[in-house]
Formats: C-alpha cells, sequence, structure tokens
C-alpha cells in the first residue's frame, strides 16, 4: 500500500514533465521557419521584339568556266582556292593551227580586195569596176556609132544591113556591162563571205584564251595541262566572294513585317560573338510550296574575311519595335524538367510563377506579359529551398 502512495505521485510528475516537453513543439508548428533570400526588383525596359530564323550567305556570282572551242590545253596558271582580278588569265589552248587558219583568211579577204580594185579590206564597197568601165565606154562608143548609123540609113548613105550590124553590137556591148556588174556583185558577195570568215577566225584565236569575267575566287580546278577537252568542257569555277548574298528563310505567319528596306542582324559560328547588319532588298515574289517559307535577299559586303559563301547563318528579324516589357535577373529564373520559374516575393511568401524566358539583355531576361510587374521583389538566391507560398525573409 505504501509502494502505491510512492508510485503515483511519480507517474503524476512524470506526466506534467512530458507536457511540458510537448509545448515547444506545438509553438513551432504555429511559426515556421522564415527561408532568408535576397532580392532584386523587376524592371520596366524598352526592347524590339524580334523572331530568330535562319539564313544562308550566298556568293554574288558563281560561273562555270569553260573554252568555246576544243583543244589541247597548254597552260593553266591558276589554282584551287586562288583570288583573281577581272581579266586575269585563267588557262589557254594550243593557239598553232588557228593561227594557220587566220592567216589564209587575212590572204583571202586581201585577194578578193585587190581584185576589186581596193587598196584596203577597210574600203567601201566599190560601185564600179575597171572591167565595168571599159565596158561602158565600149557601150558609149557602140551607141554613137548606131546612132549616127540610125541617120545615114534614111538619107541612104549607109545600107540598112549595116545599121542593123552596129545595133547588134550595141546589144552585145549592154549585155557586156550587165555581165561586169554581176561579176563586180559576186566578188563583193566573196569579199563579205571571206571578211566573216575572218571575223570566225580571230574570234577563234580569241578563244584559246579564258579571262575572269569578274573580281573572285577559284573554287573547283578540272583540269591540267596537257589534256585534250571538247568544247564546253568546264574547266573551272569561279565565285565572286563581294558582295554577298545574304538569304533569309522568313516563315509564312511572319512575312507581313518583312519588306524591303527592313533591317536585319545576323550572327554566324564562323565570327563567334560578333553581329552584323544587313538591309533587305529584293523578296521572293511566292512562297516556297514545300516549306511554307518566304525567302528574302541582301546583299552585304564582305567586310570580314570569315564570311564566305555558304555559310550558315542566325538571323534576328525584328517584329516590333521599342515594345515595353518586365524583364528579371537571368540568376532568378529556376529551371528544372524543362521548367522555369521565378519567386515574387508577395507579402512576405514566394509566390511561384511559371515563365518562358524571352529576349534577353545585360543579364536580364523578358518576363511573359502580366506575370510580373515592375517594382516586384524577385528572389535571387537559395532558390533550392524555396517552394510555393513558404516564408521568407530578405536580405
Amino acid at each position: 500500500m505504501k509502494l502505491l502512495y510512492i508510485i503515483f505521485p511519480a507517474l503524476i510528475f512524470l506526466s506534467s514533465c512530458a507536457k511540458k516537453q510537448e509545448a515547444p513543439k506545438t509553438e513551432l508548428a504555429k511559426a515556421p521557419e522564415q527561408i532568408q533570400v535576397r532580392v532584386q526588383a523587376a524592371v520596366s525596359r524598352t526592347l524590339d521584339k524580334s523572331i530568330d530564323v535562319t539564313g544562308t550567305l550566298e556568293a554574288d556570282e558563281t560561273v562555270s568556266l569553260s573554252f568555246e572551242i576544243p583543244g589541247r590545253v597548254s597552260i593553266f596558271r591558276v589554282d584551287f582556292g586562288q583570288l583573281v582580278k577581272k581579266g586575269d588569265v585563267i588557262a589557254e589552248l594550243d593557239r598553232r593551227e588557228l593561227e594557220w587558219q587566220l592567216e589564209r583568211a587575212k590572204a583571202n579577204v586581201g585577194q578578193l580586195s585587190a581584185r576589186l580594185g581596193m587598196k584596203s579590206p577597210d574600203e567601201a564597197y566599190p560601185s564600179s569596176s575597171a572591167n565595168m568601165r571599159q565596158a561602158q565606154a565600149n557601150y558609149e562608143d557602140a551607141k554613137s556609132k548606131y546612132e549616127s548609123a540610125a541617120k545615114l540609113v534614111q538619107s541612104g548613105d549607109i545600107s540598112k544591113e549595116r545599121a542593123v550590124e552596129l545595133q547588134r553590137t550595141l546589144q552585145a556591148r549592154q549585155a557586156l556591162i550587165d555581165a561586169t556588174r554581176d561579176e563586180m556583185n559576186g566578188l563583193v558577195a566573196q569579199l563579205r563571205a571571206q571578211k566573216a570568215d575572218l571575223e570566225i577566225a580571230t574570234k577563234r584565236l580569241s578563244d584559246t584564251v579564258i579571262r575572269a569575267p569578274f573580281d573572285g575566287g577559284i573554287s573547283a580546278k578540272l583540269i591540267s595541262p596537257g589534256q585534250y577537252i571538247k568544247d564546253n568542257t568546264p574547266v573551272a569555277t569561279l565565285v565572286k566572294t563581294s558582295p554577298l548574298r545574304l538569304r533569309v528563310e522568313v516563315p509564312e505567319s511572319y512575312s507581313s513585317l518583312i519588306k524591303a528596306g527592313s533591317v536585319v542582324s545576323f550572327t554566324t559560328d564562323a565570327a563567334p560573338g560578333k553581329e552584323f547588319q544587313a538591309v533587305i532588298q529584293q523578296l521572293n515574289p511566292s512562297f516556297d510550296a514545300k516549306n511554307r517559307t518566304l525567302l528574302a535577299e541582301s546583299k552585304i559586303p564582305a567586310s570580314d574575311s570569315r564570311l564566305r559563301p555558304g555559310t550558315f547563318v542566325q538571323v534576328k528579324l525584328v517584329t516590333r519595335r521599342a515594345d515595353a516589357v518586365v524583364m528579371v535577373p537571368k540568376n532568378a529564373i529556376y529551371s528544372v524538367a524543362g521548367l522555369s520559374k521565378v519567386y515574387v516575393i508577395r507579402n512576405g511568401k514566394a509566390v511561384e510563377v511559371r515563365i518562358v524566358p524571352g529576349a534577353e539583355l545585360d543579364g536580364w531576361a523578358e518576363a511573359p506579359a502580366g506575370a510580373i510587374q515592375p517594382g516586384e521583389a524577385i528572389a535571387v538566391s537559395n532558390l533550392l529551398n524555396l517552394i510555393n507560398g513558404a516564408a521568407v525573409k530578405t536580405l
């Protein structure tokens, strides 16, 4: 019995102690510990709205060089990658046979010119020749004799048969004039033909040389000296590397935003860290039926040696200028599982706001319109420990 009196008070004491230890737990649940974070205020800025599209730099001109005549290549003066100036000799064919043909054509022209009484082949074609003038003189003499005989026949001083004989002589002299005129016209026609042959021979001789039609670079060398080639066989490819053609493929949904005079900027992995500017000059009158894109083109000077034909570029097309947007610090964006979010501090609590980051500028990223107001505090530290609705203490 005494033992019961002793144990009962002990149990009461232990129960009282347990209640005193549980009291602090209840107080902690009521007042959770605040998470300390640093914050920065969202800001309002004016930005140009833009979209990113793909483009390509292409040569202003590309030409496949070839000879118009067949022959054996005697000289090839350039090599792959070499830069040339307009008029520089690229390649030559063996000229000897064509030089002989040219000399023969010159001789034929000279011979016919001499037969026509021309001092030089460059003179105007004659209206008469020595034979024609001789025939004309004989005709005039025969005409005079016949006219005199016709008068004497009437007076009886000459027989009628003699007058007929003189008339036939006059007709023969007239026929001779016509024949010599036809002969001269034939020689003139032959001379015209020989002059044409001379021009052809001269051109064929000049065709043994290929010259650069513009300043550029050799992108392909396709033959070697000593090789016999047929006419129009490609021997080299020449590209004009300045200016370059910037060709941009604009999606159909944004095609109304671009026109001649639109300014675009572009970057390329070939020139990291540098941005280039261009002005759109031409638009394709039709869309690409396969890709549903509109091709826009601009010519730009190749001011940077890293810009070459065939370069792939990323083009920024401005869709709207001077647009007011809200921006948040880039280090405030927390991304996980493909989702991006920031924590806005409102009434002492962290409020999760999911965003799709837009344009970036100097360490700031554009937030979706209406999601965040300018001046609101954005958490920039301790992001891993924050959850939606967590109590925070700003530093």
